[in-house]
């Protein structure tokens, strides 16, 4: 499929897909200590061959490895010198290999993430390994259609970072996040040169400028959301500048995902005029599966035409495994359509099958059931 029919694809999906518990067994030995890195790597391999025909033989439109070599989905910047996730991520995996923190239970809401892993810098920003380029040249080996790699958004980065706790090495947000764009421009030149047919960012930071518990714990912390908000659409714009017209480029808006969680509530309504407006992205992906989304009414600040985006609503939940139903979606689908012409909508899940290494609370059977309902709705609804 040429790059201009990859990036108005009428299906999606937002990148993590379950994973074999050999696959997680493997992971949690080499934490361990009980698994070589080649072993592993190995069993990696195997598992994003099978999980790659296994899309294709689905008929998924641009294909990933399921972010099988990922603890979870941030490891995307974990390999970056001067603010490293990497150690802390894996002992997190150690004490708590399902993802979820202690007070917490899995399909309810849960904690915020960011205040607990927030780590400061402790030196200037500086790219060790592209660890998205590596998950690439493999994938790139196996699959026969179109390829996405999905990296963390760099507003997430910056709501991870703590920031206070950073100087002398950064003075603020603002210094901080200019290196986070820069290691990420980097990191996405470099995809695009080894043929990446789509890159994904994901910002579930922007639900934050929403939810009134976020908005409240900023103040607090005597940050300006609005201004926070118009960098964030700033350093994204950014992060994809160079690659323009040379791959499709995807936004991803959540709630939380991990563990069948979610983490933040609010409708788009208060930042659709700028962010639906503001992005330059070829395609929005949005959470919709859930009245916590409200309703499509801002999409009509999306622009219209060639030069607006492709909107993909996320109506099928990857929290259960309870099944849509082609109607039901269509019917959704039809409800947008008031609000943004038929041709700029898409359909997707609301999220990933599996932000964390352990998943959500479904089966492989329900997320591939899923999936096949996302393609017949959408042959029925776009022909």
């Amino acid at each position: 499929m040429p790059r201009s029919g990859l990036a108005s694809s009428r299906i999606d999906h937002v990148g993590s897909l379950l994973r074999p518990e050999s696959l997680k067994a493997a992971f949690l030995a080499h934490a361990k200590g009980r698994l070589a890195a080649d072993e592993l790597r190995a069993k990696q391999d195997d598992a994003i061959r099978a999980i790659v025909a296994e899309q294709e033989a689905h008929g998924i439109a641009a294909v990933t490895d399921g972010e099988y070599r990922r603890l979870n989905w941030q490891v995307s910047f974990s390999e970056v010198e001067g603010w490293d996730l990497w150690p802390s991520t894996w002992a997190s995996f150690v004490k708590a290999p399902d993802n979820v923190m202690p007070g917490e239970t899995p399909g309810q809401k849960g904690g915020d993430a960011v205040v607990s892993f927030r780590t400061p810098a402790t030196g200037k920003l500086r790219l060790a390994r592209n660890f998205p380029l590596d998950e690439l040249r493999f994938l790139k080996s196996v699959a026969t259609a179109p390829v996405k790699i999905t990296l963390m958004g760099p507003d997430r980065v910056c709501q991870m970072c703590d920031v206070p706790n950073s100087k002398p090495v950064y003075a603020d947000a603002d210094a901080f996040l200019a290196d986070v764009v820069a290691v990420q421009k980097r990191m996405i030149g470099e995809l695009v040169e080894a043929g990446c047919d789509y890159i994904q960012i994901d910002e579930p930071s922007y639900t934050g400028y929403v939810d009134p518990a976020t908005l409240a714990r900023m103040e607090a912390e005597g940050q300006d959301p609005l201004a926070a908000l118009r960098r964030a659409i700033d350093a994204d714009n950014a992060a994809i500048a160079d690659v323009a017209g040379r791959t499709v480029t995807g936004l991803h808006i959540c709630r939380g995902n991990r563990a069948s969680m979610w983490h933040r509530e609010g409708s788009y309504d208060p930042i659709a005029e700028a962010v639906f407006g503001g992005l330059k992205f070829d395609r929005l992906l949005l959470e919709y599966d859930t009245s916590r989304a409200g309703g499509f009414e801002p999409l009509r600040y999306v622009p219209r035409g060639s030069a607006g985006p492709v909107v993909v609503l996320g109506l099928v939940t990857t929290k259960h495994g309870t099944p849509e139903t082609v109607d039901e979606l269509r019917r959704r689908i039809d409800e947008a359509a008031k609000f943004l012409p038929l041709e700029q909508l898409a359909l997707s899940p609301q999220c990933g099958f599996a932000s964390g290494i352990a998943g959500n609370m479904l089966s492989m059977d329900a997320q591939w059931r899923k999936l096949d309902t996302i393609a017949e709705t959408a042959r029925r609804v776009w022909s």
